[in-house]
């Protein structure tokens, strides 16, 4: 579908961006450059989450709301800052000579439009704690599509010989560029299993497009059909999203259909259509804070190096500090004593870093005295184990 240029007057420091009005994906990808020498802390994900959700509520504060509360699927992600390097100190050092970037996905028409609008009065800077980044320059670095047009594209990659039976598409190479997981069991599970893969796309997929698949119909023909034919992965752990640690993986994976897949048409169809949606909704889980960014294509060197010893180092802490709390109060499950102990690890760790106790609190979204009482109970509870 040849795209319809939007026709609307710009300000003078408008971004010269357009895209056609029916969009409901897109990629920006913004160039940044810190004014001076600074640091960021491990957690510093969190800090571009609510930077980004502070320019909607500016001027749509409904939407802002959704993007931040709704129990529905997430219509939106963000990466951490590429080029950053690796570091062995408390936080990651940002170089004023140097520039890095920073990529924001929409899969919704309403985020969309809202980044149209925001692009007629963009603004010069991103502020995080202890760092403010100029930024530099900004580009469509995933185009923009719409579902139909993802499923129109799938189809005719998929034809039909006369018997009516599907050629077989070429396989999908699909590279992991930060941690990646998924939730199973009340754990994360890390490894690209095609079915929680597929899932993954799915349920964005039934959430924001117009067309909506049968989830276990579909999920069981991935099961019986989708073979991993190559891949090269490692695992790591990392903090990630406002509290606890995740294990993840990063690599590269080659999905392949076996041929009596090809006998449902359109399930292959759909399958080519998600593998074409990953790089804008990511994989997995906690993607609005970094994780599970993904493209299209095999890469040796898919391993994000912003993944540094300091991350490490926290999120191990913070994992044997929610296991040694939960092991305390002899409640190994429940969601309630998970989420009570992975909160006190935590602020715990973080602190044992150095960080404040009032920016820990910010982050994590609680009430100062709350941190403060949560610090000298884990403190205390750290204390009696010793």
């Amino acid at each position: 579908m040849p795209s319809r240029p939007r026709h609307k007057r710009k300000s003078p420091d408008a971004v010269n961006l357009t895209w056609s009005e029916d969009t409901e994906l897109i990629g920006l990808t913004l160039e940044l450059q810190p004014l001076q020498d600074s640091s960021l802390y491990p957690q510093y994900t969190v800090g571009l989450h609510a930077w980004l959700l502070d320019q909607v509520r500016q001027t749509d504060p409904d939407l802002s709301a959704y993007m931040h509360d709704s129990e529905s699927e997430k219509p939106f992600t963000i990466s951490g800052l590429q080029g950053l390097s690796s570091s062995s100190s408390r936080s990651h050092s940002l170089n004023a000579t140097q520039t890095y970037r920073w990529t924001i996905t929409a899969l919704s028409q309403p985020i969309v439009q809202w980044l149209a609008q925001w692009l007629e009065h963009p603004p010069t800077q991103v502020d995080l704690r202890d760092a403010s980044l100029n930024i530099k320059a900004w580009e469509i670095s995933h185009p923009a599509a719409n579902y139909i047009n993802l499923f129109k594209s799938a189809s005719e990659s998929v034809s039909e010989s006369a018997s009516g039976v599907s050629t077989a598409p070429p396989p999908l190479t699909l590279s992991f560029l930060s941690p990646t997981s998924f939730r199973r069991k009340g754990h994360h599970f890390p490894l690209p299993v095609p079915r929680n893969v597929f899932h993954s796309y799915l349920r964005r997929w039934n959430d924001f497009s117009k067309d909506e698949f049968d989830q276990e119909y579909f999920l069981d023909w991935i099961e019986e059909y989708v073979i991993i034919t190559r891949h090269h992965l490692q695992s790591t752990k990392v903090v990630a999203g406002k509290k606890g640690s995740v294990t993840g993986f990063t690599g590269s994976v080659e999905f392949s259909l076996l041929h009596p897949a090809l006998e449902e048409t359109e399930f292959t169809q759909l399958f080519v259509a998600l593998g074409q949606l990953a790089p804008y909704c990511g994989t997995g889980h906690k993607t609005t804070f970094g994780l599970g960014q993904t493209r299209l294509g095999w890469s040796t060197t898919a391993i994000e190096t912003a993944t540094s010893a300091i991350q490490d180092l926290l999120a191990q802490r913070i994992d044997e500090l929610t296991e040694l709390f939960k092991h305390q109060r002899k409640r190994t499950g429940g969601d309630r004593a998970t989420h009570t102990a992975e909160t006190w690890a935590t602020i715990l760790a973080r602190r044992e870093l150095g960080e404040s106790l009032q920016d820990i609190a910010e982050d994590l979204e609680i009430p100062y005295e709350t941190a403060k009482t949560y610090s000298k109970l884990a403190r205390r509870a750290l204390k009696s184990e010793n």
